[in-house]
């Protein structure tokens, strides 16, 4: 009972110290507009280490989950458009980097 006992507490020690590190992870974020304002319903961000998403409400979108470093921009249009991408955007811990207005073709 005392080994079931120690063990336990051990785990939950353990269980503890994950979480408190997991709590102060720190993101930035990715915002920008989509145009035309109806032409897009989620936007990606992928780089060689994260993904993150985030969902284009009156052609404005803002991934609040990026973790820091340089990602590919991936705007998932409606039809009759095309995808959008924009390339190299450098995200920083601590930090809203705003992409401007990604322009939808047909």
């Amino acid at each position: 009972m005392k080994k079931f006992t120690t063990a336990l507490v051990a785990l939950s020690i353990a269980t503890a110290g994950l979480f408190a590190f997991n709590s102060h992870s720190v993101t930035g974020s990715i915002r920008g507009t989509v145009s035309p304002a109806d032409g897009a319903a989620r936007v990606w961000a992928v780089s060689t280490s994260d993904t993150a998403a985030g969902n284009v409400q009156n052609g404005a979108f803002e991934i609040v989950t990026a973790k820091e470093g340089v990602y590919k921009v991936i705007v998932e249009a409606k039809p009759p458009y095309r995808n959008a991408v924009k390339d190299n955007i450098t995200v920083a811990n601590g930090q809203s980097t705003d992409v401007g207005q990604i322009n939808l073709e047909r």
